[in-house]
């Protein structure tokens, strides 16, 4: 018998009714004649915004997309007309910050004496430092490369638009369909995907200590956080009296969210070297939450089975999907059933923060491969879990990117069972870096790979049983599951 009484029949339908992360690319000095060699956006067919950041993470969408934070740093106190602010003594730590904005304004200043060919040179320069070629026609290398430089450096562009012309063409070349140019509008709407219900977009900048800090770098014009004094550049320090120095911009970025019309006081640093604000910003109903979830029993009434349906990774899954298990604990679930049909993803870091949850202390998420160091990680659970009953998972073709990392890390680590179809099989990592023009180019730097090893992309996963298992097929099957070895 199955799980809900149902044997060798389809599996239950959606939609269940519910119970109750810029700046400028800068590029680096310029690369020798060999180039070093060493995640989830949706589907090609998606809008722009549906596969916005931000992991980079800062945080990275679903499509594995997230949004370079490149070295040029905003300091723009003086160039609006900000409210009164609060002074506060600085902490030893940016002393050296505040040394180098002398020197960081005459950068920025610079920085719009850019040419036509500079900018094709930036794009350039963005793909021999960071693009993975994962086409599996080998159209890419270092050498090829470098003559494609000769090639359109060797031009003089009279407009820009001619220029932006051939860093389409340029990117084109790599045959890879995720990696694109961007205009300035294009890229204008990415910078201010908001994912905090103040209107902002935070980065994950490094500082001088090794550590990092968040930046603003993508600001909603008369949004929530606008209108009460935050500006393009700030450094956000404090949420609710809680110092989110050495934070990532995700744990950030939730505890900015709430319910819509709610107040949240926030301490900002203006700029680079500028005052310290406390604000209190009312937040707007941006994030809606994508958790649904019920409470069934099996056929006799002896299993009670908590039910969750997670349409989509935004900054309220995590929370949600938290109270949801918890609610169906306290009214008796012995078992759990996620429900990850027709989920594209959203935001990776989203993904990997759920996954987690149903992880022992130090059992692997996900591998992430690339060229650069920065994308080559083993990212591993922390702490103890919440969820420690056998899970089912649904999938079906259009479980993609983000949803594929939370499935794969649940199965390769023996805490849950597929049950649909094969995946859809999206697992490259983007990032968005921005010209000096204010357009950007996005680039495939990086992919996914499984705790078992198994690259996602263009594979999908195959489920461990077609239609809905008895719970006695699913721990049989959870008994024979080997798993990876941890770290």
């Amino acid at each position: 018998m199955g799980l809900f009484g149902i044997s060798n029949l389809p599996l239950p339908p959606l939609s269940p009714p519910p119970l109750a992360k810029f700046t400028h690319y800068k590029p680096p000095p310029k690369p020798s004649s060999t180039a070093a060699v060493a995640a989830s956006t949706t589907t090609p067919d998606d809008k722009i915004l549906r596969q916005v950041l931000c992991n980079g993470v800062s945080i990275l969408l679903s499509c594995g997309l997230l949004l370079s934070s490149p070295p040029l740093s905003f300091s723009i106190a003086n160039a609006f007309d900000l409210p009164s602010v609060v002074q506060s003594s600085i902490p030893a730590s940016d002393a050296s910050s505040i040394r180098n904005c002398r020197e960081d304004e005459e950068r920025q200043e610079d920085s719009g004496l850019v040419t036509n060919e500079g900018i094709v040179e930036e794009a350039w320069e963005v793909v021999y430092d960071s693009f993975l070629d994962t086409t599996n026609r080998h159209r890419w290398s270092p050498e090829t490369w470098l003559q494609k430089k000769f090639d359109v450096l060797g031009m003089s562009y009279q407009t820009r638009s001619k220029a932006h012309a051939v860093i389409r063409r340029m990117l084109a070349s790599l045959g890879d369909p995720y990696t694109r140019f961007l205009t300035p509008e294009e890229f204008s709407k990415m910078a201010r995907y908001d994912m905090t219900g103040i209107g902002i977009n935070l980065r994950e900048i490094p500082d001088d200590s090794g550590g990092v800090k968040l930046k603003v770098l993508g600001i909603l014009l008369d949004g929530p956080a606008h209108t009460a004094g935050v500006r393009q550049g700030d450094e956000l320090l404090s949420v609710n009296g809680v110092d989110i120095r050495g934070k990532s911009a995700f744990e950030a970025s939730s505890l900015l969210q709430g319910p819509g019309e709610t107040f949240v006081d926030i301490t900002v640093k203006h700029g680079n070297c500028g005052p310290v604000q406390a604000l209190e910003v009312q937040r707007q109903s941006v994030a809606k939450t994508p958790v649904f979830y019920r409470l069934e029993q099996s056929e006799n009434g002896t299993t009670s089975v908590g039910y969750v349906h997670l349409k989509e990774f935004n900054a309220l899954a995590r929370k949600d999907l938290v109270i949801a298990i918890k609610r169906l604990e306290d009214t008796g679930a012995q078992y759990f059933v996620l429900d990850l049909r027709d989920n594209l993803g959203g935001l990776v870091q989203a993904g990997i923060e759920i996954a987690k949850l149903f992880l022992n202390k130090g059992e692997t998420v996900t591998y992430t491969v690339g060229r650069d160091p920065e994308y080559v990680k083993n990212i591993v659970a922390e702490v103890p879990p919440l969820v420690t009953a056998p899970v089912i998972v649904f999938v079906n073709k259009n479980t993609a990117s983000a949803s594929e990392i939370v499935a794969t890390a649940l199965h390769d680590n023996c805490r849950a069972v597929l049950v649909g179809e094969r995946t859809y099989g999206k697992g490259l990592i983007q990032s968005v870096f921005e010209l000096h023009d204010g357009s950007g180019v996005v680039v495939t730097v990086g992919k996914y790979v499984t705790p078992n090893h198994m690259d996602i992309n263009g594979n999908g996963v195959e489920p461990d049983f077609r239609s809905l298992p008895s719970w006695d097929e699913v721990m049989n099957n959870l008994s024979k599951c080997h798993k990876p070895p941890e770290g």
